[in-house]
Formats: C-alpha cells, structure tokens, sequence
C-alpha cells in the first residue's frame, strides 16, 4: 500500500449541528434484536455459512504456516490483549461492584446512599467528561437516550434519560499490521480498556447516589449513540469516524439517571468525502464494504439493521473471512484516510512492529 498515492481528507471544519447526520426512515426502522448479530447466529442460524463457525478455527494451520504477523507470539500478544475484558465481569455491571476490600469506616458510614444534588447538570457534565478522561476514555460525549438504538431484546427503566458514551483509542502502529494477529491485540487492548473504564465510571456515578448501566458492544447500538453525543459521523465501513482518530477507535456507553447536559451532534464532510473515497471497499479482503456511489437503504444481510440510509456491510462476508484469516481484521480501518491522518504510518510489517521502541 502506497501512501503517498492514498485519497487525502480535505481540510475540515467542525460544525455542531441541531439533528444527527443520519436520515432514517421510521417506517422501516425498529429496534434491532441482538440475536441477529453475526456473533449471536453462529451459534443459532443454520441458514447460513458461518452457523457453528469459530472466527479463530484457522489458527492452528497459521502457526504451522509461520507466516508473519501469525506466530505463536503474535497470537500470544492477541489473546493476552483481551484478559481484562473476558475475566473482568465487574466491567460490565449494571449494579455496584462489591469492593475487594472494605476498609472499617465505609461499613459504618453509608456516604453514597443519598443522591448528590445536581444544581447544574452542565457543569456536571464536565465532572463526567473529565472523570471519563481520567479513567482512560479518549473522547466522550453525552446525548439523550434514544430507545430507537436498545436492542429489541433489552428493557431500561425510563428513568434512565442520558447516554454517556465514550471512545478508546486504538494503537496506530498495531492496526496498521491488518490482517495480522497484532492489530487484533491493539483490538484487544481497546475491549479491555473498556472494561477498565466503564467499571470506574459506573461507580463514580453510583458514589454519587445515581445508577448506572455499563455497556460495551451490548444493550443498545454503539454507533447512532456516539453520533447523537456528537462524536462522529458514520463511514463507508459502516463504522464510527471521530474528527480526531478517524475510525481508529473502541465505543463504550453508560446508561444513567445522573442529570446532564447532552452536547450537539457534528457534521465535518465525512458522508461526501466515503462517496468518493471508497479505499475501505477495495481493501476489504472479504468484499463486504459496498462501491455504491450513494448510500441506499437496502441491506446486504439479515445482520443488518433495516431503516437507515447508509452503505450497509455485509457483516457475514465479513466473518467468514475472520475464520480464513484465523482472527478478526481491521484493514477498513487501518486505510481510511480519516485514521492516516492521525497515524504514523499508513502500513507496518509485523517485523517492524516488534522493532518499535514502544
């Protein structure tokens, strides 16, 4: 891959805008059931390629390979990066995490029992931004909640009004190895991170007497939240592009009644720029990113979610070629110009990644 021959993103402005940059048509639109996630029809959907399937079921041939970037370290790097999302349950609680150890003053004096009040939910809101930033999240933004975006299957208390949520900023120089097993560690890292994160401001909103609803890929659709709490615009790739790392980001929210102030949705030109674009459909191994000039509303498989004008990914062309490449890719990613702008470089060879002073 050439870099210097790569589209480049103009020049940009940021504008906050009063409406998402996204058009739905309510006719069509319904809440998405998460069974119908390509991960979740693995193990239920005879009717397709990928039923019984593991993403990682071509591992074992990779490393007899030894073919770069698939060694027993780099997969060793890749399945360590997750540790603390897959171990760490706590990270995803909708209830108070029982402290490892409670120190004597705490069982006599219950201090997070009644509700802080909240006077100004705008400077509030920068106590929760700046908390989040503390704990690890690189951008984050608040928004109502728009029950459109909960999984069919998942029902919230109404009471909880407000989404913070929040991006983790992937390793450049990792995801600039796609297709290898690194960029799934620097993949991993950012799931773990996320754990980390949503745990410690789960319970900064609950000492303050308020609840609390961790979610990562879960709950609720990651990607129209993040664009209602002005963080991004929605990509090609079909994934979340943010001013600052472009796609090259893990999304997180929390649910809560804690009063805020929600920021505005942004436009910065990223639906004109994918029209012409198009670099994440031709390196898409798997073919799955649409060349289509305009986005429409038809979707490509039954992992998509009917109703909103978008170029949809067929998410299970997608998968399969997870099972091919013996672990999940990042290559939509890594070549969008919106995260070249941001990274080092625009390819790393699995040798020069373990070259780097880190």
């Amino acid at each position: 891959m050439d870099a210097e021959k790569l589209p480049k993103i103009p020049k940009f402005k940021i504008r906050c805008v009063e409406k998402p940059p996204y058009t739905v048509d309510k006719s069509r639109l319904k809440r998405f059931n998460s069974k119908n996630t390509v991960f979740e029809r693995v193990e239920w959907d005879s009717s397709w390629e990928g039923y019984k399937r593991m993403y990682n079921e071509n591992m074992p041939s990779l490393l007899a390979e030894g073919k770069p970037g698939y060694s027993r370290i780099d997969f060793a790097l890749a399945y360590a990066s997750w540790i603390v999302h897959d171990a760490f349950a706590g990270g995803f609680s909708w209830k108070r995490i029982p402290l490892y150890r409670q120190p004597a003053a705490m069982e006599e004096i219950d201090w997070t029992s009644e509700k802080y009040e909240v006077e100004d939910p705008e400077k509030m809101s920068v106590y929760v931004k700046r908390a989040a930033k503390l704990f690890g999240a690189s951008l984050v933004g608040i928004c109502k909640l728009n029950r459109d975006w909960l999984y069919a299957d998942v029902e919230i208390p109404d009471k909880f009004e407000y989404a913070i949520v929040m991006a983790i900023e992937m390793d450049a120089d990792g995801i600039a190895t796609s297709p290898t097993a690194i960029a799934a560690a620097a993949t991993g890292v950012g799931y773990s991170k996320m754990a980390f994160l949503l745990a410690c401001m789960g319970e900064f909103i609950r000492n303050l007497g308020y609840e609390a609803i961790q979610c990562g890929n879960d709950t609720a659709l990651s990607i129209p939240l993040a664009i209602d709490a002005g963080l991004g615009e929605l990509g090609r790739n079909g994934l979340l592009i943010t001013p600052e790392y472009g796609p090259r980001v893990r999304l997180c929210k929390i649910f809560t009644d804690l009063p805020l102030e929600p920021d505005k949705p942004i436009e910065f030109g990223v639906r004109e720029f994918c029209k012409k674009c198009k670099l994440c459909a031709k390196y898409c191994e798997a073919d799955a990113i649409s060349f289509d000039d305009e986005p429409s509303f038809e979707v490509k498989c039954k992992s998509n979610n009917p109703g909103a004008l978008k170029w949809y990914v067929n998410v299970e062309k997608c998968y399969l070629y997870w099972c091919e490449n013996g672990i999940d890719c990042s290559t939509c990613i890594k070549v969008c110009p919106y995260n070249l702008a941001s990274a080092r470089k625009a390819e790393v060879s699995p040798e020069e990644f373990w070259k780097e002073d880190l």
